[in-house]
């Protein structure tokens, strides 16, 4: 976890796993509360890369969590997949994503 503009950001090295069982919800993203592929939300398949902020009220996710094993917002019960996608409770968005690039292979700039 590092912070961008004095907010935590999230930054995981996603499993193969982690990235089949986003993959595998693709097809179900047009009726997501608020629709997203895992491509559309990670730039590089292996890294997620997001702001560590609960949608609903501002509070903190908790990793490997929840009824998707990803995140899950202890607050109010809301649920995130491993693209960071609300899937359940009532945060109203997705996990936010910051801009970023990667400037190599090691290295991610953020802003």
């Amino acid at each position: 976890v590092v912070k961008w503009r004095s907010k935590p950001v999230f930054i995981r090295k996603r499993t193969p796993d982690m990235i089949e069982a986003s993959k595998k919800d693709d097809p179900v993203a047009p009726s997501m509360r608020e629709p997203a592929t895992d491509a559309e939300r990670c730039k590089k398949p292996e890294w997620l890369i997001m702001i560590g902020v609960c949608t609903h009220l501002g509070c903190i996710p908790q990793p490997d969590a929840g009824n998707y094993g990803a995140y899950f917002c202890p607050c109010h019960g809301s649920h995130y997949d491993h693209a960071g996608r609300i899937r359940l409770g009532p945060a109203p968005k997705n996990l936010e994503l910051p801009p970023y690039q990667f400037l190599d292979e090691f290295t991610v700039k953020l802003g």
